[in-house]
C-alpha cells in the first residue's frame, strides 16, 4: 500500500471505546474500512471532517516523507522509539467542548502524555518533509500566537510541545445552537470511559490515496 502522508496516533485497542468511535464516525481506522453508524439524523454530516482521520488522538501530526526516507525506515524508527518510551497515564477521559467541536480529552496530570507526544514529534522529525509556504500560510490564517507560529516554523504544526492538547475528535465544527443537543446525544451513546486512561502504545497510520487514514502498525511502549 502506498501512502501520501503518515502520522503517529493513539488508536484505542479493541474494546468498547474503539467500537464506539468506529460506530460514531462510521470509520474503523484499525480495519481501514467504513462501518455502520448509529441511527441518528445528521450524524454523518457532523462527523464528515473527522471521519477521514478515524477515531484517534494525534501524537505526531500528519506529514509527508522527506526525500531519501522510506516507509520502512519510518517503521523501524517508530518501533525503536516505542521500545524506549514509558507509557503515559492520566486520571481518565471526559467529553469536552473545544470551541465548537466535541472531543474526548484527558483529565488529571497530563505531563506524561505531553512527554510521549513530544518524543514522537521530536525523535521522528527527520522523516518529515518541510512544510511548504502554501501550507504554512494556510495555517497562519487561523490566527496563531507568536509561540504557535514559532512551533509551526520549527515542527510543521503549531499545536505541539507546550501547545499540545491531546483530544479524540468526535465532530466537525458545530452550529452554536446545536452544541447542547449533540453533547447530550454523545453522552447517551458513550460507553464507560477508562479510569485511569493509559496510553501504552503508539500507532503508525497512513493516509491512502482516497484521503482516509488507516492503521499500519501498533507499537507497545516498553520503556
Amino acid at each position: 500500500m502506498s501512502y501520501t502522508r503518515f502520522a503517529i496516533y493513539y488508536v484505542p485497542p479493541a474494546g468498547t471505546l474503539a467500537d464506539f468511535g468506529a460506530s460514531w464516525l462510521g470509520c474503523d481506522i484499525a480495519g481501514g474500512c467504513e462501518t455502520s453508524t448509529f441511527d441518528l439524523p445528521g450524524l454523518s454530516d457532523i462527523t464528515m471532517t473527522p471521519r477521514k482521520y478515524g477515531f484517534h488522538g494525534t501524537l505526531k501530526p500528519p506529514f509527508r516523507l522527506a526525500d531519501g526516507r522510506t516507509a520502512d525506515d519510518l517503521t523501524a524508527a517508530a518501533s525503536k522509539l516505542a521500545s524506549v518510551l514509558a507509557p503515559a497515564i492520566c486520571d481518565g477521559l471526559e467529553l469536552t467542548r473545544l470551541g465548537r467541536f466535541l472531543a474526548l480529552t484527558p483529565r488529571g496530570d497530563l505531563e506524561s502524555l505531553r512527554r510521549v507526544a513530544g518524543a514522537c514529534v521530536k525523535d521522528l522529525d527527520g522523516f518529515r518533509a518541510p512544510a511548504g509556504e502554501v501550507e504554512l500560510e494556510r495555517r497562519r490564517k487561523s490566527g496563531l500566537s507568536a509561540r504557535q507560529d514559532a512551533l509551526l516554523t520549527r515542527w510543521g504544526y503549531p499545536y505541539v510541545m507546550d501547545e499540545f492538547r491531546f483530544h479524540m475528535t468526535l465532530t466537525g465544527r458545530l452550529p452554536k445552537a446545536d452544541i447542547p443537543v449533540w453533547t447530550e446525544t454523545v453522552q447517551r451513546f458513550l460507553p464507560g470511559l477508562p479510569t485511569p486512561f493509559v496510553v501504552d502504545q503508539i500507532a503508525l497510520c497512513g493516509e491512502r490515496e482516497d484521503g482516509r487514514f488507516e492503521l499500519i502498525h501498533r507499537y507497545a511502549l516498553a520503556g
